[in-house]
């Protein structure tokens, strides 16, 4: 098995670079302490999705009796919920403002680095389908392990990028970063379409030939 043929995929797949301007919104009114627990919760996640995709992907997708299609389609839902959002440059959770716990907070930046940053954005339908791919290819202990460490390598370069969240915030300032945001919204509500659009394809086959007129 060609070993670095996957990484250069995974990682421009993932792209993490390109989630910051979502990572910057979803998180843009936690506490510091909130926000460096979401990179670090987001760098894990997506290391778990990886390594556990590569190992069990495939197996757990047909356990729960769940199409890679479905999950497309849910996956699209919810960035076209998340995009309508940013279109109007407001927060990822209404209760952004009102949590005054620090514990709280965490919590709320725990559950963001999961969904929607980690999964869908980073780490949606297309890694998953890449890394069964690849697994269905792998013939040993070390090939497998190999599939794990391409979770480690895209877990550090998450925390690197949305770790430097921060500085980009900064330079930008708050009209800057709303600006930024509804463009973003409207560049994910595209992405959510295309998702949901090639979800439902194939669910329905019939749909193509329809599109195709």
């Amino acid at each position: 098995m060609d070993l670095l043929k996957p990484l250069i995929a995974l990682l421009a797949i993932v792209n993490p670079i390109g989630a910051v301007p979502f990572f910057i919104h979803f998180t843009q009114h936690l506490s510091p302490a909130a926000r460096r627990h979401t990179v670090h919760v987001s760098a894990f996640a997506a290391f778990m999705v990886i390594a556990i995709s590569g190992l069990a992907g495939l197996k757990i997708i047909e356990f729960f009796g769940i199409t890679v299609a479905s999950f497309q389609v849910g996956g699209g839902m919810l960035l076209l919920v998340s995009s309508l959002n940013m279109l109007n440059a407001q927060p990822a959770e209404s209760r952004g403002h009102d949590v005054d716990d620090g514990q709280a907070k965490a919590a709320a930046g725990a559950s963001i680095a999961v969904v929607p940053l980690t999964v869908p954005l980073l780490t949606g339908p297309a890694t998953i389908s890449t890394m069964v791919i690849y697994a269905e290819k792998t013939r040993t202990l070390l090939e497998h392990a190999v599939l794990v460490g391409y979770g480690v390598v895209i877990g550090v370069a998450t925390y690197l990028a949305f770790s430097a969240a921060g500085r980009i915030e900064r330079v930008l300032g708050q009209t800057g970063i709303n600006v930024m945001t509804r463009l973003m919204g409207l560049i994910l509500a595209a992405m959510a379409v295309e998702l949901l659009a090639d979800g439902l394809v194939k669910l329905f086959p019939v749909l193509a030939s329809h599109l195709a007129r």
